[in-house]
């Protein structure tokens, strides 16, 4: 059954695109290029907000094929629609006043925190999660008391930014998190064998959605990419860059694997950690810098390297990184 629902989400969001891409070129719904980023100069116009396509696909697929009686799932669909919202306005006014900044920070972060606040309220009362953690590289699960809700915002903020970061060359974003996906479905199968020998009953049903989530996101992402890799015809933009950082967000936290998070999505960590690390620097030696440019991926441009080059290296490392949890766990 989970894989009919990869096979699905795959042809509907194969229709989805064909038929949203010629939209959004009449709607002029063109992306704006930042000027420092020479190498994106030719892309200027290229159409964005195509993750209204993987977005519908997924939240309609998710009603066949999930149980939405299940509260862990009908939550992580919900905020992975509500991200994509928070993205769409965003892009809307890039469109809109045709300019490359949409909300401004602050505003994407009180909606972000918002969010996040309210799903971790629902985490620390859920039966099946509640304040339990998986430690990585053990079969041991830990309490960790009311620290679950600072912990759970800030895996949201995190996640949600850091893939909108990884979001800027062709094909990246949605390549490394259909990796990132696939890695959670190894890890969440052994999961749910030992859940099962557990005795969890609540806690297996809900892993198992998660993953038949998981398969189904995979496939609509594997249609995107067919529009998305270089040369792009279509981008995600924070329409789906946000709603995908929600969706790696609800994968590890509704299933108590939170802290898999910066091993399996290392390379949204790098992203993140390279800006934050460039910035930094920058102010303390007034000037100068670590990279060529962040986030890492375009250091890696301005070394030359092919866009599809840099995709590849995203995907090949992630799935390493699974290969090495999954042979711990063994």
């Amino acid at each position: 059954m989970q894989q009919i629902s990869f096979l699905c989400a795959f042809a509907v969001c194969v229709l989805l695109c064909g038929m949203l891409l010629p939209l959004l070129k009449k709607l002029k719904a063109g992306q704006e290029i930042l000027e420092y980023v020479t190498e994106h100069s030719s892309k200027r116009g290229t159409p964005t907000m195509g993750g209204i396509a993987f977005i519908i696909t997924i939240t309609l697929l998710s009603a066949i094929f999930c149980n939405w009686s299940n509260r862990a799932t009908a939550v992580t669909v919900a905020v992975f629609f509500a991200y994509g919202v928070v993205g769409f306005l965003d892009d809307f006014i890039k469109i809109r006043y045709k300019r490359n900044m949409g909300l401004h920070a602050y505003q994407k972060i009180i909606v972000q925190l918002a969010i996040a606040v309210l799903v971790s309220i629902f985490v620390r009362g859920e039966v099946s999660i509640g304040d339990k953690l998986r430690i990585p590289f053990t079969d041991i699960t830990v309490n960790i008391g009311f620290w679950i809700i600072p912990l759970v915002i800030f895996i949201y903020l995190a996640c949600t930014n850091s893939v909108n970061l990884t979001d800027g060359i062709d094909g990246l974003a949605t390549s490394t998190t259909i990796c990132f996906l696939a890695g959670m479905i190894a890890l969440l199968n052994r999961e749910k064998r030992l859940l099962d020998a557990m005795g969890d009953t609540l806690a297996y049903r809900q892993t198992n959605d998660i993953v038949t989530l998981c398969y189904i996101s995979i496939g609509a992402l594997a249609a995107f990419l067919l529009f998305n890799s270089n040369d792009a015809k279509v981008f995600m933009g924070d329409t789906g860059s946000l709603a995908l950082g929600a969706m790696v967000a609800c994968v590890a936290i509704f299933t108590r694997m939170s802290l898999f998070i910066p091993m399996v999505g290392l390379m949204f960590v790098v992203s993140s950690v390279s800006v934050i690390m460039q910035v930094v620097y920058f102010k303390a030696t007034k000037g100068k810098r670590i990279f060529l440019m962040a986030p890492f991926h375009h250091h890696l441009q301005k070394k030359h390297w092919s866009e599809t080059r840099i995709c590849v290296l995203y995907s090949v490392i992630t799935v390493c990184i699974t290969f090495v949890l999954m042979c711990f766990g063994e």
